[in-house]
């Protein structure tokens, strides 16, 4: 997701990101692309096929809030949903005989897809309980799971029916690269055309998911008995995090045991993750004995030194997301200029655009009505957000198609201080507002991705945008049921908290405009003033000199996760690109779904014990 995230991409081009909020995947082939042609009495929509798609829908939308709120970004869940799906077609096969199909994995991969940008979305959730532990700022949403998963549900679903109209332009006229889509669409053609590598490709999956689990079991989960009167370790253990520095564990610098993150950095690649390092060093290593010698904050710890660099780290990502979508404002101007209402298409194939006008204003009834009842929030400014929600979506999805890179947080932002300016001093009319744009926005744009792909297996648009509609709702309900669960066990910073530098950057964007520039801690608005200078330079020059300047969104990440999180990312990156530059063949073949296998076994090993703990039942 999302940012969480055409052509196929290798590693370098992942690298080369403006913005890792959404990792790239690599694909499975870095030639020619094939689209299959749709097959005539094909096994598509079937039972089986939904089944899976919805148990994957709610597998994806229930373990990311976890990885989105640890590592700072959503990574691409596309081709991790088409390896789940996959092998749960091939398990019921086992009993069926009957061996599932590309078009049916690709029911699966979609609803995964649309899970995961509902888990992505609780960047906001995270961003509202942020503000809501600070007392002084007045501010006060407390949303129930039940109010979670209507939110969320209903934005989804508009932000799904909004770009139905779209798929034809985007995809088909204009043949936008969409590299996640294209990466997905070609691992399911692999694995339904080469079983050799199929099996290959889910062993490591397989294999990956198995380590990982194993991994945050050892790590997190301790049992101990009274043994000859002491207490005694009844399983072996791996250390948590191991600190660096004299105040390594207070400033939360070290590193961590995480295949999660280690499999994280893998995908995202060495650029990135080198930049996220940068960041690192310059927060968590540099920072805190300046701060604390020029008295700047008290003490060297996680909690007050991120209060001042989170600005200077807040104007790097700022600077660099909105003026990467300045630099492209070709592409936007194309998105407005470009789209006839002869290109919408009405084909056979093709999800009935007056059910596309049926539902859009049915939910945009119900949105008004959950949000006014809900969450208190005026019925004019729903419909203006929505408004504003096209618009994104339309700027959102150009970006994504020809870059790979979803600009959610970005365009946020833009659109905090929209309501800054229609609601000025309202913290809560900025959050609910801008939450509600990007999660409509965000489906609306990921779902070109799941187009993309059934484009290139052959797949029937109207069932994809069918199994998207029944995925949202699932994935909320997964989201509403495991995002409060996450909070409640590990809380937002200090030790052991979750970093979710997004939410920082989105809570701290709207404390900013609420209180303006001269209540934020001494010294921090020069800092973020150069930050923003320094975002924008090192973004126009990305496109030339990518291989020598850091991302500026990588380096603003790095200084508001924990140096425990960064480093095995690093360590991953650089795994990684050693891998891909020793043994190309075997990298291109293993790579992604090892790394999608360390991502997945940690976050649902955590999930379920994190729901156990909801429950009184303790580790």
């Amino acid at each position: 997701m999302s940012e969480p995230s055409g052509e196929p991409v290798s590693k370098a081009g992942a690298d080369d990101l403006p913005a890792p909020e959404a990792a790239v995947s690599q694909p499975v082939s870095r030639g020619t692309r094939v689209r299959a042609a749709p097959a005539a009495g094909r096994r598509e929509l079937t039972f089986r096929a939904v089944a899976t798609a919805m148990v994957v829908a709610a597998i994806v939308g229930g373990s990311y809030p976890y990885v989105v709120l640890k590592i700072g970004y959503g990574p691409n869940i596309s081709v991790v949903s088409a390896f789940f799906g996959y092998l749960a077609l091939s398990a019921i096969a086992l009993f069926t005989g009957i061996r599932g199909t590309r078009w049916e994995n690709n029911l699966v991969q979609t609803a995964g897809t649309a899970a995961g940008e509902a888990g992505f979305m609780c960047v906001v959730l995270a961003a509202m309980d942020m503000l809501n532990a600070r007392p002084e700022l007045g501010f006060s949403v407390h949303l129930s799971s039940l109010q979670i998963f209507g939110w969320l549900s209903v934005a989804g679903l508009l932000g799904v029916l909004l770009a139905v109209p779209l798929r034809r332009h985007y995809i088909d006229d204009e043949d936008l690269p969409f590299a996640d889509g294209t990466a997905a669409g070609e691992t399911m053609l692999v694995l339904d055309l080469d079983r050799t590598q199929a099996r290959a490709r889910v062993r490591a999956l397989g294999w990956g998911l198995l380590a990982s689990a194993l991994a945050a079991f050892f790590r997190d989960f301790h049992w101990k008995a009274a043994l000859g009167g002491k207490a005694r370790q009844l399983l072996p253990f791996i250390p948590s995090e191991i600190s660096l520095g004299a105040h390594g564990a207070a400033l939360r610098m070290g590193t961590e045991v995480s295949l999660l993150s280690f499999g994280s950095g893998i995908l995202v690649g060495l650029r990135v993750t080198l930049s996220m390092g940068l960041g690192m060093i310059i927060a968590w290593v540099i920072a805190p004995p300046v701060l604390t010698g020029q008295q700047v904050v008290a003490d060297q710890t996680y909690a007050l030194v991120l209060r001042w660099v989170m600005w200077p780290a807040t104007g790097l990502m700022v600077a660099g997301g909105l003026t990467a979508l300045v630099l492209k404002w070709k592409l936007i101007a194309r998105s407005f200029t470009s789209l006839k209402a002869g290109e919408i298409g009405t084909g056979g194939e093709e999800f009935p655009l007056p059910f596309v006008a049926i539902g859009v204003v049915l939910l945009t009834a119900v949105l008004c009505v959950v949000q006014h009842y809900s969450l208190e929030f005026p019925v004019w400014l729903t419909i203006v957000s929505l408004v504003l929600s096209v618009a994104l979506m339309l700027v959102g999805t150009r970006v994504l198609g020809e870059t790979n890179w979803a600009p959610i947080s970005a365009l946020a932002n833009l659109m905090q201080a929209v309501f800054a300016a229609l609601a000025p001093g309202s913290m809560r009319i900025n959050m609910i507002g801008s939450g509600m744009s990007g999660t409509v926005a965000a489906h609306g744009e990921h779902l070109m991705q799941d187009f993309k792909a059934g484009k290139i297996v052959g797949a029937n648009n109207r069932h994809l945008t069918l199994v998207q509609l029944m995925a949202v709702p699932v994935g909320s309900a997964a989201v509403a049921i495991a995002y409060p669960a996450l909070r409640d066990r590990y809380g937002f910073g200090g030790q052991g908290g979750l970093a979710s530098p997004i939410s920082v950057k989105w809570a701290g964007f709207a404390e900013l405009l609420n209180r303006g520039f001269d209540q934020l801690p001494r010294g921090c608005f020069t800092a973020m003033l150069v930050a923003l200078v320094l975002g924008v330079l090192l973004t126009v020059l990305e496109p030339r000199w990518h291989k020598y300047v850091p991302s500026p969104t990588g380096v603003g990440l790095g200084m508001l996760i924990p140096g425990y999180s960064i480093m095995p990312m690093v360590l991953g990156g650089i795994a990684g690109y050693v891998w891909a530059k020793s043994a190309p063949r075997s990298e291109e073949t293993y790579s992604t779904p090892l790394a999608s296998g360390f991502i997945a076994g940690e976050a649902l090993l955590v999930l379920v014990f994190s729901i156990l703990a909801v429950f009184g039942i303790r580790a």
